[in-house]
């Protein structure tokens, strides 16, 4: 059983998408809540980021919030536990990523999909090796899978880094599968095949 005192997430801002991801959302947050796992996001309070920051935090838990001042200063907020403000993204993304015992990739547009393609490839190259939870809603991620196993099949990515990868459709059995997994940390520079790579 893996320690999980924090959890990192990345998710969407827009207001636009199905009933059904923000469901999915409100009810990850209870099940987070109620296990006293802290999230940690990105700070913002619409689409999916707010309703995960109100989830918890209607349901008892906490929430910690990393935002950039330029973001802070335009931009509506959330009564969170606790609010960090930083001067650049790149600042957000490293705090958010140290923060956190684990990961959740939520649905959400281009910017979640960087963070969580770039946590990914730290687990790649032995700066981590924490569980990666993808809450798969309507089936969200089976594109990004599908590429994933493309590089595979195209020898850009062996099969043994998508270890830290737990797609899951309902949020209580994700959460679940990340207390449980233990991912194993890989070595890279050690594999005969290094050329399998970044």
């Amino acid at each position: 059983m893996n320690k999980l005192n924090k959890i990192t997430v990345f998710c969407g801002s827009s207001e636009a998408v199905d009933k059904e991801y923000f469901t999915d959302v409100e009810q990850l947050g209870q099940v987070l809540a109620e296990n006293k796992i802290e999230v940690i996001y990105g700070g913002g309070n619409l689409g999916l980021m707010g309703a995960l920051a109100r989830s918890v935090l209607h349901h008892g838990g906490k929430v910690t919030g990393i935002i950039p001042r330029k973001i802070y200063e335009n931009v509506a907020h959330i009564e969170l536990s606790k609010l960090i403000i930083v001067d650049t993204m790149h600042e957000r993304k490293a705090k958010m990523y140290e923060s956190g015992d684990a990961f959740i990739a939520l649905p959400g547009g281009i910017g979640t999909l960087e963070e969580l393609t770039e946590i990914f490839t730290w687990y790649q190259l032995e700066y981590h090796n924490k569980p990666i939870g993808l809450l798969n809603t309507k089936n969200y991620y089976a594109p990004f899978y599908t590429m994933l196993e493309h590089m595979v099949t195209e020898s850009f990515l062996h099969k043994r880094y998508l270890e830290p990868l737990l797609k899951e459709n309902n949020p209580s059995k994700l959460v679940v599968r990340i207390q449980t997994h233990t991912v194993p940390l890989m070595n890279k520079w050690k594999q005969d095949d290094i050329g399998d790579r970044i």
